[in-house]
């Protein structure tokens, strides 16, 4: 439970400041509505959709990482982090397909995510043999942090 805690506590501490500096939306319905301030991206129609798809794998991989994380598997965490979000990753996701339809800054936090994915599967690998989970919760923090950033400033749909 106190691993839970400290998760939590470090996700939150980690990514907050950029999360509310860039979150532009109110869940308040009864306020009055305020105009998407993002910059939209045009896509062709199918690459939007596979873009989409490739966003809520990268989302559904980050709760796998989390839950890995709360059983006390770090290098399990590490091995989804690499394969799925990580520099190694982007084969998979077809990213040179798609980054030609980006401007510079989308793809730069693209690049920054997955770069950070691929530092965070070393931290929780090293975690494994310390068992220092710090530096995991933190790294962790960073890759959710690029994630909020670039949704803050980018749309597609």
């Amino acid at each position: 439970m106190r691993n839970l805690v400290t998760l939590a506590a470090a996700v939150l501490a980690g990514g907050t400041s950029l999360a509310i500096a860039q979150h532009q939306h109110r869940h308040d319905m009864s306020a009055p509505e305020h105009s998407d301030t993002r910059q939209f991206v045009k896509f062709p129609p199918a690459l939007v959709e596979h873009t989409l798809a490739n966003m809520r794998d990268h989302l559904l991989t980050l709760q796998e990482i989390q839950s890995q994380l709360g059983m006390g598997h770090p290098e399990q965490a590490a091995k989804l982090a690499e394969t799925r979000l990580g520099m190694s990753s982007l084969g998979l996701h077809g990213a040179a397909d798609v980054a030609k339809y980006m401007p510079q800054g989308m793809q730069d936090a693209g690049t920054a995510m997955h770069r950070a994915a691929s530092r965070f599967a070393v931290t929780a690998q090293d975690a494994g043999v310390t068992g220092d989970l710090k530096p995991v919760f933190a790294g962790l923090a960073e890759v959710t942090a690029q994630c909020v950033g670039c949704h803050a400033s980018y749309r597609i749909k």
